[in-house]
């Protein structure tokens, strides 16, 4: 075990280096120099020579990564040159409505893709199976912000179900309000993981009910909900469990449109406005925040491998 971690953790180390070498030096390929959006109306070239040597910007870009990655070290992000808030207090702020939304949509998912996949898997080529797995084709083709724009015409402005865009409430000050502004966007979210697990899984299942230890226990006189959810299950979770992986890392990300539709102040919407007014430090940092975030759940999700399925060593 502790092998295992060690090993799993230099390579952590090695991946996050080169990912703050990405974040660092492609932002700096972004168009637009940061200090005549600061400036605003000052803007001239003695005031933006004297900014350019403040911020450092003058720099070779090498020692300019070597100063930001120091003080990330040391748990500094630098502030924003826009409104000189610290970019981790940013972070922290914004993070939370990430969280809430992945947490919301993965629970949706899951809880109608797994006994949707179950059923299906029962009964292959049934009436069921092939109605979910047309409609899981159809919902496939249909993206995010497609889904988002849909939605809020017909439930936030036609049938006035849930609020619109700008109505986000932080949870603290009005429970109720603010999971009624979450749902719309964890609905569409959830709706890619849906399928994704449905299909996933239905596959999984299918080819495990066809192995020998299945008719061994059907032959003892168990039920078939039994051995679905006793010995099909857990087998044939493996796959599920890597796409959940890659699929709760992808949101992290993901959500960053769905979150910019609809002015949801999470780590999208602030990204997005920290790319268009040139915010470096503001992008570097959320950058290699939600870097270190996915890296970290594929990490877990590795690990949780030998916890479904002994079989698997941790060497």
């Amino acid at each position: 075990m502790a092998r295992y971690l060690v090993k799993r953790f230099l390579a952590l180390l090695g991946i996050l280096f080169f990912i703050s070498l990405g974040a660092f030096f492609l932002i700096h390929l972004l168009p637009g120099d940061p200090t005549v959006t600061i400036l605003g109306p000052s803007d001239n070239a003695q005031n933006r020579a004297a900014l350019t040597s403040q911020l450092g910007l003058n720099l070779p870009l090498w020692h300019q990564y070597l100063v930001w990655i120091g003080n990330v070290l040391q748990g500094n992000l630098g502030q924003s040159y826009i409104t000189h808030e610290s970019v981790s207090r940013i972070i922290s702020t914004a993070f939370p409505i990430d969280l809430e939304l992945i947490i919301i949509s993965q629970l949706l998912a899951l809880s109608i893709a797994v006994p949707t996949a179950l059923a299906s898997a029962k009964r292959p080529n049934g009436l069921l199976d092939r109605t979910s797995t047309t409609t899981s084709f159809a919902l496939l083709a249909l993206p995010p912000f497609i889904l988002i724009v849909f939605f809020v015409l017909i439930f936030s402005i036609y049938l006035h179900w849930f609020p619109g865009p700008g109505s986000y409430i932080p949870f603290t000050q009005n429970p109720g309000q603010n999971l009624r502004a979450m749902i719309l966007p964890s609905i569409v979210l959830a709706i890619g993981s849906i399928v994704i697990y449905f299909r996933i899984l239905r596959g999984d299942l299918i080819s495990t009910l066809q192995q020998e230890f299945i008719t061994v226990a059907r032959s003892k006189g168990l039920s078939n909900r039994y051995i679905m959810w006793r010995h099909a299950l857990r087998p044939s979770s493996l796959a599920l469990l890597a796409s959940a992986g890659l699929n709760i890392s992808g949101l992290v990300a993901g959500a960053f449109v769905v979150e910019y539709l609809l002015a949801l102040p999470g780590l999208g919407y602030e990204i997005v406005n920290s790319i268009n007014q040139v915010d470096y430090l503001t992008v570097q940092g959320i950058t290699l925040f939600v870097a270190v975030v996915i890296v970290l759940v594929n990490f877990v999700i590795d690990f949780l491998f030998t916890v479904v399925d002994p079989r698997i060593t941790r060497e």
